[in-house]
């Protein structure tokens, strides 16, 4: 299948891109970072150093994954998301004098499978997006979402259920709940949401 890179991406040499994977005009993609299978970086987007992303996800235009984050397969980046790591930003010390890498400690976000995350959200690190969960446009996350949420706002919370099919699940009574796309049943207890067997 083989991968396809723009010519003005800024790919480094140790970064490792799967087969089948493309990565559009003026990306970047630091240092050892990892890129699974059939994985679509858009234009401008930036993977930072080490980041791993796995198996079929989508990293839209200008959104910003800065390391030490992490994709499971299946994950959504909305156009300008971004994603922090670092507690208690500064460009300088108590001195002065300009911060270096090892002058503050790296933290960062995580993104089960098959989670969303809309335009222009922001995740601030550490948090923890769970699976098959959507974090709407514009919301800012400083809290771990759970598996199947739908948070919005700012700070985000939880204002629905979905399914893996991304579209808000139909409350059946009794802890219910049912995807109208797929038919899928899910049971609510204790504010999480487990998928129930076929």
């Amino acid at each position: 299948m083989g991968t396809r890179v723009a010519a003005s991406a800024d790919l480094d040499s140790t970064a490792t891109i799967g087969d089948g994977s493309t990565v559009w005009h003026l990306a970047q993609i630091r240092e050892n970072a990892l890129l699974g299978e059939n994985c679509i970086v858009g234009r401008g987007a930036y993977i930072g150093s080490g980041v791993r992303v796995g198996d079929n996800c989508k990293v839209q235009n200008y959104a910003l994954v800065y390391e030490p984050a992490v994709l499971e397969d299946g994950v959504f980046v909305g156009p300008a998301a971004v994603f922090t790591n670092d507690h208690y930003p500064r460009s300088i010390s108590p001195d002065g004098s300009i911060k270096r890498g090892e002058d503050w400690e790296a933290v960062g976000v995580t993104c089960r499978m098959g989670a969303s995350i809309g335009a222009r959200a922001v995740c601030v690190a550490p948090v923890v997006i769970g699976r098959w969960s959507m974090v709407a446009a514009g919301s800012v996350v400083i809290a771990d979402v759970p598996d199947f949420a739908l948070v919005a706002g700012v700070p985000a919370r939880r204002i629905r259920w979905v399914g893996r099919a991304g579209v808000p699940l139909i409350d059946a009574g009794d802890g219910l709940w049912r995807c109208p796309e797929t038919d899928t049943r899910y049971r609510e207890s204790n504010d999480t949401l487990i998928e129930e067997s076929k």
